[in-house]
């Protein structure tokens, strides 16, 4: 997302006006109880944002799934599926099979479906009648919303929200102004905050202060390649073997500077990057563009992110040399700590965990 600047500022005042007032009005009438909070009969763990994309929330949600799977607790993530073409109560997984495609699911509810082996994931716009359905359908015991911080109207048992380490201290003003979507003050409402993306970036200090002010506890976080590119057809080549080779990049997601700084980790060279909106479907012609921009520059590889590879597989041929690079959320020592201890708290109320069987 692209920041306004100079007149652009000025013109959009009226909206941003209008926008900090439904802002106000909305968050009132849910705090004081005018506006109904519904509840499911299973956990609710939220992981959101406070801010438009790029914070790394789906690898989080990945690391959170697993760390509740291996610990035999029946977890159901629960997204709206942005962007997907369909509606209604659609199952992307039920934890053995993939059940749709991601143009029906999501690209980031599909490719978490690709990832987590055990974890059901059921898309639906309507979060309350997604979670119900996972209950019912999946016996959940856990419902993992993703990127659901705004969505008030589902009571939640724990708010786990993201920052973005990258973003400059402009990106944090509401809407059009900025990347907010709501005021920062409004973390008071969560339950643990991680800054992701830290070993590529240190947060903004005076960010630090102010996030440090809603007296929510606040700890690190990584996103770190794995060592592992993996390419259009499944094959794996170990990261090591692209180091000092040519490559040009391209993404549609959120935090594009990041995952070209997570790309020059490896090693590689990169001689062109193209970059896309979030979430962007491709065609041929972009892609034939993208081949030509490679062949160019004489790259060796063409490297992009899993959320965009598995758009183009229609659109590449097996014999091209093209990967993803594998992103994972990796927590601080302490984060991990205080996620681990919230959770199994939790869990000790619902009498769904004995303190003598630890996470």
């Amino acid at each position: 997302m692209n920041l306004p600047e100079g007149k652009a500022k000025f013109l959009l005042f009226p909206l941003a006006l209008f926008y900090w007032g439904v802002l106000f009005w909305r968050n009132l009438f849910y705090t004081i109880g005018f506006f109904v909070i519904r509840r499911v009969p299973a956990l609710t763990i939220s992981v959101g944002n406070l801010s438009v994309g790029g914070t790394g929330k789906t690898p989080a949600v990945i690391y959170i799934a697993r760390l509740l799977n291996s610990k035999k607790l029946k977890a159901v993530i629960v997204s709206r599926g942005y962007r997907r073409k369909s509606s209604g109560t659609r199952v992307v997984s039920d934890g053995r099979k993939i059940k749709e495609g991601w143009e029906l699911s999501g690209d980031e509810p599909f490719l978490m479906a690709r990832k987590l082996l055990g974890v059901p994931i059921v898309v639906d716009e309507n979060r309350h009648r997604g979670s119900l359905y996972a209950v019912e359908k999946f016996s959940a015991d856990i419902i993992l919303l993703d990127d659901a911080f705004q969505h008030r109207s589902l009571e939640r048992d724990i708010d786990i929200v993201l920052l973005n380490s990258n973003d400059p201290p402009e990106a944090y003003k509401l809407i059009p102004y900025g990347k907010l979507r709501e005021p920062w003050f409004h973390l008071r409402r969560a339950d643990i905050i991680f800054w992701s993306k830290t070993n590529l970036v240190e947060p903004n200090p005076n960010i630090r202060r102010k996030v440090l002010q809603s007296n929510v506890p606040a700890y690190f976080s990584k996103m770190e390649n794995h060592n592992q590119l993996v390419s259009v057809n499944g094959e794996e080549i170990p990261t090591r073997m692209v180091k000092g080779k040519k490559a040009f990049i391209f993404c549609g997601v959120g935090d594009p500077i990041s995952f070209k700084r997570s790309v020059e980790n490896t090693g590689v060279k990169i001689v062109g990057f193209k970059i896309f909106e979030d979430h962007h479907n491709y065609n041929e012609e972009e892609l034939k563009e993208i081949l030509l921009l490679s062949d160019k520059n004489g790259a060796d590889y063409l490297i992009t992110t899993e959320k965009d590879i598995i758009k183009i597989n229609n659109w590449i041929s097996a014999d091209i040399d093209l990967f993803s690079l594998e992103i994972n959320f990796i927590p601080s020592k302490e984060g991990e700590i205080a996620l681990i201890q919230l959770i199994e708290e939790l869990l000790e109320k619902k009498k769904l965990y004995s303190p003598t069987e630890p996470l």
